[in-house]
């Protein structure tokens, strides 16, 4: 008798039939509980019903009662016209009002979290038992199933249109009173903004130049920018520089103090005040720099996923992450990085932007400006960015004709998956390792 008591799946039967007894006496309740609870969380078939037909009658603007309820039970042939009436009703009488329907619904999401636990345990157990993949391969995807579950997401069911239409309607609503702020993550350069309408969450961001373009130098302006602005955790892997250079980078860009003299340590007292204020900025916000070489995708996910407030990340640079598995060419071997680095981003549900060298190809075109065929190694690196943005200077190959342009860089949107691409006037001061703002709108 223990251990069949044991074995059974947690669900509280009086919590579900209470939760939807107080949508029955309030259905204007089911709007506090909409981020609580949906309708893969009851555990009973026969609930969950009642808890979609609701949703439905919710969505059209007819009145949640016995009788809609029923009539809408009838119709979808869950319920027989001389049958559920009862069960209904006993519903009704279950609570006396809706006052406690968040604490039913939390309820009732615990014990669904509980049941999903369970689930996936299994499910790991039986990867685990079957050897198929390397420890690490299955590891990952153990730790990967319970911070999908940690996060609230359960990656196994379907999600009903109607309960996305909600999801997508309260966005839409939230960006119509809060206006910008409440868009995707801004880069903090309006020019690019007005083209990105900020960086979703999830996006996988691109940004490829020649060397020595600037491409670090401009992810770190942006990754500074969001800290700065947002005081979420911004999280740099640099593969190319040790930590205490990608540091010296930002302290020359905020403090406005040459590079070079930071680097070699002749600094004047005006610039020593300038650094102190900087550096008193930039200790106030969370800026997490791994500097790491060679690492995979895995080894990234495993150190994102115990950061809290985690807002933006940064990988610099493409080529030089290794593959959680070995490939029969370089090609490959990119390609699986640059589609890990994706679902890495949907997972985590923050913007990940990726710096990624480019091919000779410009250097043997008379316009320089890059396109989405330089990207090197793998044509899948284009695929698999939601957006591609390309550095361009043009005193890089001609500074001697260029004199007048030297601290003008364009940005060029090559590919938006969610709106128009163009080119964004920016400029660049080298010896700060700066981007700054210096145009609005974007050319065609």
């Amino acid at each position: 008798m223990n251990d069949e008591l044991v074995k059974k799946l947690p669900f509280s039967l009086i919590a579900e039939q209470s939760l939807l007894g107080a949508v029955l006496v309030d259905p204007d309740a089911l709007n506090d509980i909409a981020d609580i609870v949906s309708t893969s969380d009851f555990y009973l078939t026969e609930h969950r019903q009642i808890f979609t037909a609701m949703h439905e009658l919710f969505l059209i603007n007819k009145e949640i009662d016995l009788v809609t309820l029923i009539d809408m039970l009838v119709t979808k042939g869950i319920y027989t016209k001389s049958g559920g009436e009862d069960y209904i009703r006993t519903l009704c009488e279950a609570v006396p009002n809706a006052l406690n329907i968040k604490d039913y619904a939390n309820i009732v999401k615990q014990k669904s979290l509980l049941r999903q636990l369970i689930e996936t345990c299994g499910e790991i157990t039986d990867t685990a038992y079957s050897e198929e993949g390397s420890a690490d391969e299955i590891i990952n995807y153990a730790e990967s199933r319970i911070f999908d579950i940690a996060q609230g997401r359960d990656t196994k069911s379907f999600r009903h249109i109607r309960e996305v239409i909600g999801e997508v309607y309260k966005n839409l609503h939230l960006m119509a009173t809060e206006g910008e702020s409440a868009q995707g993550t801004k880069t903090g350069f309006s020019g690019l903004d007005n083209v990105l309408a900020g960086m979703g969450n999830s996006d996988l961001i691109l940004i490829g130049a020649r060397p020595g373009m600037g491409k670090t130098s401009f992810a770190l302006n942006i990754g500074t920018n969001v800290a700065l602005q947002t005081g979420k955790t911004v999280c740099m892997f640099s593969l190319e520089m040790s930590a205490e250079q990608v540091v010296t980078r930002v302290i020359s860009s905020e403090a406005m103090v040459d590079s070079y003299a930071l680097r070699t340590g002749k600094l004047e007292p005006k610039q020593w005040e300038d650094i102190a204020a900087a550096t008193t900025k930039l200790a106030g916000c969370d800026i997490l720099i791994d500097d790491t070489s060679g690492i995979t995708v895995t080894g990234m996910k495993a150190k994102l996923r115990r950061i809290n407030n985690l807002g933006l990340v940064i990988v610099d640079y493409l080529q030089l992450m290794q593959s959680d598995r070995r490939a029969d060419n370089r090609v490959q071997e990119v390609g699986d990085i640059s589609r890990a680095l994706k679902i890495m981003a949907k997972e985590l549900n923050v913007p990940v932007i990726c710096c990624a060298q480019l091919s000779r190809g410009p250097e043997s075109r008379t316009d320089k400006r890059p396109m989405l065929s330089d990207l090197r190694d793998s044509g899948a690196i284009e695929q698999d960015a939601d957006t591609v943005i390309f550095l361009y200077r043009s005193e890089y190959y001609d500074a001697d004709n260029n004199q007048d342009e030297g601290n003008i860089a364009e940005v060029i949107i090559a590919k938006n998956r969610h709106g128009s691409t163009g080119n964004v006037k920016m400029g660049w001061i080298g010896r700060y390792t700066k981007f700054r703002t210096i145009a609005d709108v974007a050319e065609p």
